[in-house]
């Protein structure tokens, strides 16, 4: 009989886990306001779908280097790579709220803090393995997923009028100012975990980290998997000019909470199901996160829309069963460095799908672009998941981590300010 799976109570028993969770809570719905602010702004001034989507997409590009400095989490204490980058990008942010500050040196400064993302999410995901066994990591992973798109929904929702009774400078004070604190809650709160990797290691980078997935069969099928993402966050980076296809800014806040919500709630469902059925579904749930979008282009009116959209999130929540297995495949010694190479895939695969997509819908209507790109991840996620199917039928067991002896991440084997 396959096990249960873990609990929520059982997840927040473990302290450390409950102060990660807390410092991610503290900043994620402030980080949200700068990115949709920025998308708003551009598509006022411009009227363009391509700027619009652009601009969104620029957000993620810093990520693709910062993901391939994810091997620091390796070489130096989990913690203090947390900590450090927090208090990086809380100085960073406070700098961009200078009154008169022009534009490119504001966009400058975005770009440092997005650059600083990447070793600090590598950071948490390889640590959380060394906090929680295997059956409560799938759980934990899921809480920080919903959390972070809880926030999406706050932040989206919050935002304009934030910015509006605030202004943009004191929108971005509270922003550093979570920053801030999740700095101080992770240096205090957490336990110092020195490096995995030995000093006289080979120095991470990009390269070493590919050629490390290009080895492993699992990670491979599980990066692909993962990058689908890629074709279903297209509505997301074109939610603004499919409001104004649609009828007006009353829209946008159902078309940007829509995905996020449905995220929550697939993942408080799917953290009920049992770890090794998890496993088993993976594909069909990367299928149908492009699947159910199709029909954007032909459904009339706002609330089939949002409903198709809110649906693909919750298909999508499968990546807290990604991300799980992911970390344990990756070796120990190497996990901060698997995890960097991944967020830069997962960058570059949103950024080229959002960029793309808003160049298609200067020709075409926004939805109609939807529904070519989950026509196009349907197809990929569908030769992705037929090949993880093929490498779970063929594993050695129950709980197999991947292609690497012994356990995983230690004695209790077993990742936003964004996401």
């Amino acid at each position: 009989m396959p096990a249960r799976a873990a609990s929520f109570r059982s997840v927040f028993a473990v302290a450390e886990f409950r102060r990660i969770w807390l410092a991610h809570l503290l900043s994620v719905a402030g980080d949200q306001l700068a990115r949709v602010a920025l998308t708003v702004l551009v598509f006022d001034r411009t009227s363009s779908a391509g700027w619009a989507s652009a601009a969104y997409a620029l957000t993620f590009v810093p990520d693709l280097l910062g993901g391939a400095l994810g091997g620091v989490a390796d070489r130096f204490s989990r913690r203090t790579v947390m900590a450090a980058t927090d208090v990086g990008r809380a100085l960073l942010i406070a700098l961009m709220a200078v009154p008169g500050l022009p534009l490119p040196a504001a966009a400058a400064l975005l770009f440092l803090v997005q650059l600083m993302a990447g070793p600090f999410y590598a950071a948490r995901q390889a640590m959380l393995p060394d906090l929680l066994d295997p059956d409560r990591l799938v759980v934990g992973q899921a809480v920080i997923s919903s959390t972070y798109q809880a926030g999406l929904v706050v932040g989206f929702g919050a935002g304009a009028a934030v910015v509006t009774g605030l202004g943009v400078p004191g929108a971005l004070l509270i922003d550093a100012g979570t920053f801030a604190l999740s700095a101080l809650m992770l240096r205090f709160g957490l336990r110092p975990y020195p490096p995995s990797a030995p000093r006289h290691h080979q120095r991470p980078s990009l390269i070493a980290g590919c050629r490390l997935i290009a080895r492993d069969r699992k990670l491979r099928r599980l990066l692909l998997i993962a990058c689908c993402c890629g074709f279903y966050v297209v509505p997301e980076g074109l939610a603004v000019p499919v409001a104004a296809e649609l009828g007006g800014a009353d829209a946008l806040p159902w078309l940007l909470a829509a995905n996020p919500v449905g995220s929550v709630l697939g993942g408080l469902l799917l953290s009920r199901i049992p770890p090794e059925r998890q496993v088993r579904i993976l594909g069909t749930l990367a299928v149908a996160s492009s699947l159910i979008l199709i029909p954007t282009g032909w459904v009339p009116g706002l609330v089939p829309i949002v409903v198709l959209w809110t649906i693909s999130g919750a298909f999508s929540a499968h990546d807290m069963i990604t991300q799980t297995q992911y970390s344990l495949a990756a070796p120990p010694d190497h996990r901060g460095q698997a995890i960097g190479v991944a967020i830069a895939a997962l960058r570059t695969a949103q950024a080229a799908g959002i960029a793309a997509a808003g160049l298609l819908a200067q020709v075409v209507a926004p939805t109609t672009v939807i529904t070519v790109a989950a026509v196009a991840g349907a197809v990929v996620a569908g030769i992705a998941g037929v090949g993880w199917s093929r490498a779970v039928s063929s594993r050695r067991g129950p709980g197999d981590p991947g292609d690497h002896a012994g356990p995983v991440g230690g004695t209790t084997p077993v990742g936003e300010h964004g996401s």
